[in-house]
C-alpha cells in the first residue's frame, strides 16, 4: 500500500471517530503551590470538541486520496 492510500485510510478512520464521539477530553496536571517540601497540585479536565464539518471533511479528503492516490500521471 502506498503512503497516499495509507493517509487516506487514516483520514477516513479519524473522521469516522470524530463523527462518532464528537470530541475528546484530557487531564492537565499542574503545580499550584510549592512551599518547601509541601506541594499542591491541581488536576484540570479539558474537553476538546471536534466540529461536524471537520469529521466530514476528513472522510471526504480520505476518500479522494484513496480514489486518486493510485492514479499515475
Amino acid at each position: 500500500m502506498n503512503p497516499v492510500k495509507l493517509i487516506g485510510v487514516v483520514l477516513i478512520a479519524a473522521g469516522a471517530l470524530a463523527l462518532a464521539y464528537g470530541g475528546f477530553s484530557y487531564t492537565k496536571d499542574t503545580t499550584a503551590l510549592k512551599i518547601g517540601p509541601l506541594e499542591l497540585s491541581v488536576k484540570e479536565k479539558k474537553d476538546v470538541n471536534v466540529p461536524l464539518w471537520a469529521g466530514v471533511g476528513a472522510i471526504v479528503a480520505g476518500g479522494l486520496l484513496l480514489v486518486l492516490g493510485g492514479r499515475k500521471g
